[in-house]
């Protein structure tokens, strides 16, 4: 099985669910799983973790927490149509003296603009 080493999203974006119990919510990714191609989105697919009693916590109980989704199940939020998007990896090159520099960065479909504060510093980046 061929494992996949990264995913369409990041840590700290915006998405949306598009399918599923959960479809049109939208939060922030918390957490990013590639090799099973899961995200923990923030205020989506809520769980409850039974909690054991112990001496920190001698009632026991119960929390709610977000489980994983799948990646494939979250599109990007465009950062200026506020509409779900797929991205595009741009990769820009540039020459430096004899050496090419190499900037890559993720890019919004619908509107053509760096799909994060991080991708939009790499986009303006000079050689």
């Amino acid at each position: 099985m061929l494992v996949k080493k990264y995913l369409h999203v990041k840590k700290d974006d915006q998405v949306e669910v598009v399918c599923g119990d959960e479809k049109g919510k939208r939060g922030r990714i918390l957490r990013t799983m590639p090799e099973k191609g899961l995200v923990v989105v923030e205020g989506v697919n809520f769980a409850w973790k039974h909690l054991k009693r112990s001496q920190q916590n001698p009632q026991g109980g119960r929390l709610q927490r977000e489980a994983p989704v799948r990646a494939s199940k979250v599109m990007l939020v465009d950062p200026v149509k506020g509409v779900p998007t797929r991205v595009k990896n741009v990769v820009r090159r540039s020459k430096r003296g004899e050496k090419t520099v190499v900037f890559r960065y993720r890019q919004a479909k619908k509107s053509g603009q760096p799909a994060s504060a991080k991708d939009k510093e790499y986009a303006e980046k000079k050689a």
